[in-house]
């Protein structure tokens, strides 16, 4: 199962996680990253590279979040790939753990 971006990336969108992806799985919108399921080949190493937990594997991917992995679907589509890291936000930090984000994704 490949791996997914989850809400706490919006407005967080630290980099590291497509700086260690062997196959440039990960799009980049303005405040939000997503894997393309078609690319990702499940290796794992985007998982720990997030320091703000938002990587999942597809298969742990809570009931609450689920939707997630259509929109990783979706947005990996439409969006540029990202093939290296690139500084946060600013203000990213402050923006960790902060539920109910759905709504500040910007498409």
């Amino acid at each position: 199962m490949p791996l997914v971006v989850t809400e706490n990336c919006i407005n967080c969108k630290h980099t590291y996680c497509a700086d260690v992806c062997p196959v440039d799985a990960f799009a980049e919108g303005s405040n939000f990253l997503v894997i393309d399921p078609d690319e990702c080949i499940e290796c794992g190493l985007c998982e720990p590279a997030c320091i703000v937990g938002a990587i999942v594997d597809e298969q742990a991917v809570s009931a609450e979040q689920h939707h997630f992995i259509r929109l990783n679907a979706e947005l990996a589509g439409i969006w540029p790939k990202i093939r290296a890291g690139k500084p946060p936000p600013p203000d990213a930090e402050e923006w960790d753990g902060v539920p109910g984000k759905l709504a500040l994704l910007e498409r």
